[in-house]
Protein backbone atom coordinates (compact mmCIF):
# COMPACT_ATOMS: atom_id res chain seq x y z
CA UNK A 1 0.00 0.00 0.00
CA UNK A 2 2.66 2.33 0.89
CA UNK A 3 4.80 1.51 -2.33
CA UNK A 4 1.33 2.34 -4.00
CA UNK A 5 1.02 6.02 -2.66
CA UNK A 6 4.49 6.56 -3.41
CA UNK A 7 4.29 5.64 -6.77
CA UNK A 8 0.87 7.78 -7.40
CA UNK A 9 2.89 10.70 -6.10
CA UNK A 10 5.54 10.51 -8.61
CA UNK A 11 2.49 10.15 -10.98
CA UNK A 12 1.30 12.96 -9.85
CA UNK A 13 4.55 15.33 -9.39
CA UNK A 14 5.98 14.00 -13.06
CA UNK A 15 2.59 15.46 -14.44
CA UNK A 16 3.17 18.59 -12.87
CA UNK A 17 6.63 18.51 -14.26
CA UNK A 18 5.08 17.97 -17.88
CA UNK A 19 2.32 20.66 -17.35
CA UNK A 20 5.46 23.24 -15.80
CA UNK A 21 7.34 22.26 -19.11
CA UNK A 22 4.14 22.70 -21.47
CA UNK A 23 3.00 26.30 -19.95
CA UNK A 24 6.96 27.15 -20.17
CA UNK A 25 7.21 25.97 -24.08
CA UNK A 26 3.82 27.90 -25.06
CA UNK A 27 4.82 30.85 -23.06
CA UNK A 28 8.18 31.31 -24.59
CA UNK A 29 6.82 30.31 -27.97
CA UNK A 30 4.61 33.19 -27.32
CA UNK A 31 6.60 35.37 -26.34
CA UNK A 32 9.10 34.52 -29.36
CA UNK A 33 6.16 34.61 -31.40
CA UNK A 34 5.51 38.28 -30.12
CA UNK A 35 9.12 39.60 -30.16
CA UNK A 36 10.55 37.80 -33.54
CA UNK A 37 7.55 38.98 -35.86
CA UNK A 38 6.82 42.60 -34.46
CA UNK A 39 6.86 45.45 -36.73
CA UNK A 40 9.63 47.48 -37.24
CA UNK A 41 9.46 48.99 -40.95
CA UNK A 42 6.29 49.83 -42.31
CA UNK A 43 5.34 50.49 -46.46
CA UNK A 44 2.48 52.59 -47.49
CA UNK A 45 1.30 52.56 -50.50
CA UNK A 46 -2.10 53.32 -52.76
CA UNK A 47 -2.38 56.51 -50.48
CA UNK A 48 -3.62 59.46 -52.06
CA UNK A 49 -6.15 61.24 -49.33
CA UNK A 50 -4.05 60.31 -46.55
CA UNK A 51 -0.36 60.77 -45.62
CA UNK A 52 1.69 57.16 -45.14
CA UNK A 53 2.24 57.72 -41.43
CA UNK A 54 -1.52 57.88 -41.42
CA UNK A 55 -2.63 54.94 -43.01
CA UNK A 56 -0.04 53.17 -40.88
CA UNK A 57 -1.41 54.58 -37.70
CA UNK A 58 -4.94 53.47 -38.74
CA UNK A 59 -3.99 49.74 -39.41
CA UNK A 60 -1.55 49.65 -36.28
CA UNK A 61 -3.84 50.48 -33.58
CA UNK A 62 -2.92 48.19 -30.99
CA UNK A 63 -0.32 46.00 -29.24
CA UNK A 64 -1.94 42.82 -31.19
CA UNK A 65 -1.81 44.68 -34.69
CA UNK A 66 1.84 45.10 -34.31
CA UNK A 67 2.30 41.48 -35.16
CA UNK A 68 2.94 41.24 -38.91
CA UNK A 69 1.41 37.69 -39.30
CA UNK A 70 -1.86 38.56 -37.01
CA UNK A 71 -1.99 41.76 -38.80
CA UNK A 72 -2.03 40.35 -42.30
CA UNK A 73 -4.52 38.14 -40.88
CA UNK A 74 -7.03 40.89 -39.98
CA UNK A 75 -6.36 42.89 -43.22
CA UNK A 76 -6.66 40.36 -45.64
CA UNK A 77 -8.67 41.94 -48.69
CA UNK A 78 -10.59 43.79 -45.51
CA UNK A 79 -13.34 45.98 -46.72
CA UNK A 80 -13.46 49.50 -44.59
CA UNK A 81 -16.24 51.15 -43.41
CA UNK A 82 -15.06 53.97 -40.61
CA UNK A 83 -12.30 55.28 -43.11
CA UNK A 84 -13.76 58.28 -45.44
CA UNK A 85 -12.23 57.59 -48.93
CA UNK A 86 -10.85 54.10 -48.40
CA UNK A 87 -12.44 51.09 -49.92
CA UNK A 88 -10.29 48.34 -48.57
CA UNK A 89 -6.43 47.72 -47.61
CA UNK A 90 -4.77 44.64 -47.74
CA UNK A 91 -1.53 43.32 -45.39
CA UNK A 92 1.74 41.91 -47.10
CA UNK A 93 4.82 40.25 -45.19
CA UNK A 94 7.50 41.30 -46.90
CA UNK A 95 10.01 39.73 -43.98
CA UNK A 96 9.06 38.92 -40.19
CA UNK A 97 9.73 42.25 -39.09
CA UNK A 98 8.48 44.15 -42.37
CA UNK A 99 4.85 44.23 -43.94
CA UNK A 100 3.30 46.42 -46.76
CA UNK A 101 0.30 48.21 -46.64
CA UNK A 102 -1.61 48.58 -49.99
CA UNK A 103 -4.67 50.99 -49.91
CA UNK A 104 -7.58 50.92 -51.87
CA UNK A 105 -9.16 54.33 -52.29
CA UNK A 106 -12.65 54.78 -53.53
CA UNK A 107 -12.80 55.67 -57.37
CA UNK A 108 -14.03 59.34 -56.62
CA UNK A 109 -14.85 61.72 -60.01
CA UNK A 110 -15.41 65.00 -57.81
CA UNK A 111 -17.42 66.60 -55.10
CA UNK A 112 -20.36 69.04 -54.88
CA UNK A 113 -20.83 72.05 -52.20
CA UNK A 114 -24.19 71.26 -50.30
CA UNK A 115 -25.29 72.16 -46.93
CA UNK A 116 -21.33 73.29 -46.10
CA UNK A 117 -20.37 70.18 -46.49
CA UNK A 118 -18.71 68.37 -49.55
CA UNK A 119 -20.24 65.38 -51.28
CA UNK A 120 -18.59 63.01 -53.46
CA UNK A 121 -19.49 60.86 -56.04
CA UNK A 122 -17.95 58.28 -58.10
CA UNK A 123 -18.08 57.77 -61.93
CA UNK A 124 -21.53 56.63 -61.99
CA UNK A 125 -23.08 59.89 -60.03
CA UNK A 126 -23.91 57.94 -56.87
CA UNK A 127 -22.55 60.14 -53.57
CA UNK A 128 -20.01 58.00 -51.71
CA UNK A 129 -18.56 60.04 -48.85
CA UNK A 130 -19.17 63.17 -47.06
CA UNK A 131 -16.84 65.76 -45.75
CA UNK A 132 -15.97 69.20 -44.23
CA UNK A 133 -13.75 70.33 -46.83
CA UNK A 134 -12.03 69.43 -50.46
CA UNK A 135 -9.69 66.50 -51.00
CA UNK A 136 -6.65 66.83 -52.87
CA UNK A 137 -6.90 65.43 -56.33
CA UNK A 138 -10.82 65.14 -56.71
CA UNK A 139 -11.95 68.59 -58.18
CA UNK A 140 -14.90 70.51 -57.06
CA UNK A 141 -17.78 70.60 -59.56
CA UNK A 142 -19.99 73.50 -60.14
CA UNK A 143 -22.76 74.40 -62.37
CA UNK A 144 -24.72 71.37 -61.62
CA UNK A 145 -28.17 71.80 -60.64
CA UNK A 146 -29.90 69.69 -58.03
CA UNK A 147 -32.51 70.45 -54.99
CA UNK A 148 -31.27 68.01 -52.56
CA UNK A 149 -28.65 65.15 -52.32
CA UNK A 150 -29.09 61.83 -50.43
CA UNK A 151 -25.84 59.77 -49.40
CA UNK A 152 -25.61 56.65 -51.70
CA UNK A 153 -27.94 58.03 -54.29
CA UNK A 154 -27.24 59.17 -57.51
CA UNK A 155 -26.92 62.97 -57.50
CA UNK A 156 -30.30 64.10 -59.18
CA UNK A 157 -29.56 66.48 -62.08
CA UNK A 158 -31.31 66.79 -65.34
CA UNK A 159 -28.89 65.79 -67.53
CA UNK A 160 -26.50 62.30 -66.73
CA UNK A 161 -24.75 61.99 -69.32
CA UNK A 162 -22.71 65.23 -67.57
CA UNK A 163 -21.10 62.43 -65.75
CA UNK A 164 -19.86 61.25 -68.38
CA UNK A 165 -18.10 64.23 -69.01
CA UNK A 166 -16.83 64.37 -66.00
CA UNK A 167 -15.01 61.10 -65.72
CA UNK A 168 -13.29 62.18 -68.97
CA UNK A 169 -11.73 65.28 -67.82
CA UNK A 170 -10.75 63.56 -64.36
CA UNK A 171 -9.23 61.47 -66.14
CA UNK A 172 -7.54 63.89 -68.48
CA UNK A 173 -6.27 65.93 -66.10
CA UNK A 174 -5.06 63.24 -63.95
CA UNK A 175 -3.22 61.76 -67.31
CA UNK A 176 -1.58 64.98 -67.89
CA UNK A 177 -1.14 65.99 -63.97
CA UNK A 178 -3.09 68.79 -64.25
CA UNK A 179 -4.54 69.66 -60.93
CA UNK A 180 -6.98 72.52 -61.25
CA UNK A 181 -9.38 73.67 -58.17
CA UNK A 182 -12.90 73.89 -59.54
CA UNK A 183 -14.82 72.68 -62.69
CA UNK A 184 -17.52 74.23 -64.35
CA UNK A 185 -19.87 72.87 -66.27
CA UNK A 186 -22.44 75.14 -67.61
CA UNK A 187 -26.19 73.79 -69.38
CA UNK A 188 -24.71 74.47 -72.69
CA UNK A 189 -22.02 71.88 -71.77
CA UNK A 190 -19.71 74.75 -71.42
CA UNK A 191 -16.51 73.40 -69.60
CA UNK A 192 -14.30 76.09 -67.33
CA UNK A 193 -11.75 75.17 -65.57
CA UNK A 194 -10.71 77.52 -62.31
CA UNK A 195 -6.94 77.59 -61.10
CA UNK A 196 -7.14 80.54 -58.34
CA UNK A 197 -7.71 83.64 -60.60
CA UNK A 198 -6.90 82.18 -64.10
CA UNK A 199 -10.00 80.07 -65.71
CA UNK A 200 -9.54 78.04 -68.99
CA UNK A 201 -12.45 77.92 -71.33
CA UNK A 202 -12.71 74.25 -73.32
CA UNK A 203 -15.86 75.01 -74.51
CA UNK A 204 -16.98 71.92 -75.26
CA UNK A 205 -16.33 68.14 -74.94
CA UNK A 206 -14.53 68.19 -79.16
CA UNK A 207 -10.91 67.54 -79.07
CA UNK A 208 -10.79 67.79 -75.51
CA UNK A 209 -8.04 65.18 -75.40
CA UNK A 210 -5.48 68.04 -77.82
CA UNK A 211 -6.57 70.79 -75.47
CA UNK A 212 -5.82 69.44 -72.24
CA UNK A 213 -2.71 68.37 -73.13
CA UNK A 214 -1.98 71.31 -74.90
CA UNK A 215 -3.10 73.17 -71.66
CA UNK A 216 -0.56 71.26 -69.59
CA UNK A 217 2.36 73.81 -71.55
CA UNK A 218 0.31 76.53 -70.79
CA UNK A 219 -0.27 76.00 -66.82
CA UNK A 220 2.76 77.80 -65.79
CA UNK A 221 2.42 80.54 -67.46
CA UNK A 222 -0.87 81.17 -65.86
CA UNK A 223 0.58 81.59 -62.14
CA UNK A 224 -0.44 84.83 -60.76
CA UNK A 225 -2.57 85.98 -63.38
CA UNK A 226 -6.03 86.97 -63.41
CA UNK A 227 -8.45 85.99 -66.52
CA UNK A 228 -10.10 83.80 -69.05
CA UNK A 229 -8.22 81.20 -71.60
CA UNK A 230 -9.89 80.99 -74.32
CA UNK A 231 -9.70 77.60 -76.16
CA UNK A 232 -12.98 77.01 -77.01
CA UNK A 233 -11.72 76.29 -80.70
CA UNK A 234 -8.93 74.73 -80.04
CA UNK A 235 -7.55 72.20 -82.18
CA UNK A 236 -4.27 71.28 -83.18
CA UNK A 237 -3.63 73.16 -86.04
CA UNK A 238 -4.43 76.23 -83.86
CA UNK A 239 -1.24 78.67 -84.01
CA UNK A 240 -2.22 80.91 -80.95
CA UNK A 241 -4.46 81.15 -77.93
CA UNK A 242 -5.68 84.33 -76.60
CA UNK A 243 -6.02 85.29 -72.81
CA UNK A 244 -8.24 87.91 -71.67
CA UNK A 245 -7.18 89.77 -68.77
CA UNK A 246 -9.88 90.31 -65.90
CA UNK A 247 -10.95 94.35 -66.49
CA UNK A 248 -9.18 95.16 -62.69
CA UNK A 249 -6.20 94.45 -64.44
Amino acid sequence: MHKVIQLVKKESKLKFIIIGIVLVTLLGGGLFFQMFFTIRKVEVEGNVHYTSKEIEDMVIESNWHQNSILLSLIYRNKDVNNIPFVEAMDVTILSHDHVKITVYEKALAGCVEYLGRYMYFDREGIVVESDSQTSVGVPQITGLRYGHIIMFEKLPVKDTTVFKDILSITQLLNKYEISADKIYFGENKTIILHFDQARVNLGDTQSIDEKIMQLKNIIPELDGKSGVLHMENYTIDTKSISFELDEEN
